[in-house]
């Protein structure tokens, strides 16, 4: 059973290794002490379990589950100092914690389960289980912020600092403060996992911070142009205000 430590606290993270040691068939092969380590890890070491602390700064356990994504993380411990209330949470999605501070039997239990487990394969349902356990966190589901590669270093931008992201081929362009931040993929998977109550996709390339949004001008055949705080100018097509419509209300020009 290969196993990943993760949490903020040298002290914890030694007493789950001593414990995690006795076991023989647990390899721990590798720890993380904040949760940017742990996504890196995680994507390269490909663990089949991660003991994840969930009280972390800067980012925390459930960030981690969200930036790895759901369908990439492998079975996970959470690790908690949370009280007996906020347990429910892991207990009605069937997910297994640790609470700080626990008992080497109580490790135990949960080893055997794992082990019982990984034998037969993770079960289909764990994505779905941790996907409803993150939108029970605060984040509704949708992303607080975006990890992103820059200058051979690792960089969390916040979404709120965020004015405007566009699609490049197969990256996508984060633009915030000045910043150009670079990320693969594609900008409908971003659109996905942004709450539409803070960003809107106004043409084919191109999603707004509506807090961004400093003037709206109307255009030919129906599109609009989006004047940002910056100054920079985009086009809001009228196929895509059609897609928009309960975000905000345009109305008309008064006559006085």
């Amino acid at each position: 059973m290969r196993a990943l430590i993760v949490d903020d606290e040298a002290p914890a993270r030694a007493k789950l290794r001593r414990l995690l040691a006795a076991e023989p068939d647990v390899a721990i092969v590798g720890e993380a002490a904040n949760g940017l380590e742990a996504i890196d890890l995680i994507r390269h070491l490909r663990p089949e379990v991660v003991f994840l602390d969930v009280q972390m700064p800067l980012l925390d356990g459930f960030g981690v589950v969200a930036a790895v994504g759901v369908e990439a993380m492998p079975c996970v411990v959470f690790v908690t100092a949370y009280d007996e209330h906020a347990l429910r949470a892991f207990e009605v999605q069937a997910l297994d914690y640790l609470l700080k501070p626990f008992a080497p039997e109580r490790l135990r239990t949960i080893v055997v389960r794992l082990r019982r487990e990984l034998a037969r394969g993770t079960p289909p349902d764990v994505a779905s289980r941790l996907a409803t356990l993150l939108q029970g966190t605060g984040g509704q589901g949708y992303l607080q912020r975006i990890l992103v590669h820059r200058d051979g270093r690792a960089v969390l931008v916040p979404v709120q600092q965020i004015d405007r992201l566009e699609a490049a081929r197969n990256d996508v362009h984060l633009h915030a403060r000045g910043d150009t931040y670079v990320v693969r993929g594609t900008l409908a998977e971003l659109a996905e996992r942004l709450d539409p109550a803070l960003f809107m996709r106004i043409n084919r390339s191109t999603i707004v911070r509506l807090d961004a949004i400093r003037e709206l001008q109307p255009w030919f055949h129906g599109d609009y142009r989006v004047i940002l705080q910056d100054g920079t100018a985009l086009m809001w097509s009228r196929r895509y205000r059609a897609k928009s419509r309960g975000a905000f209300e345009i109305g008309r020009e008064s006559d006085r």
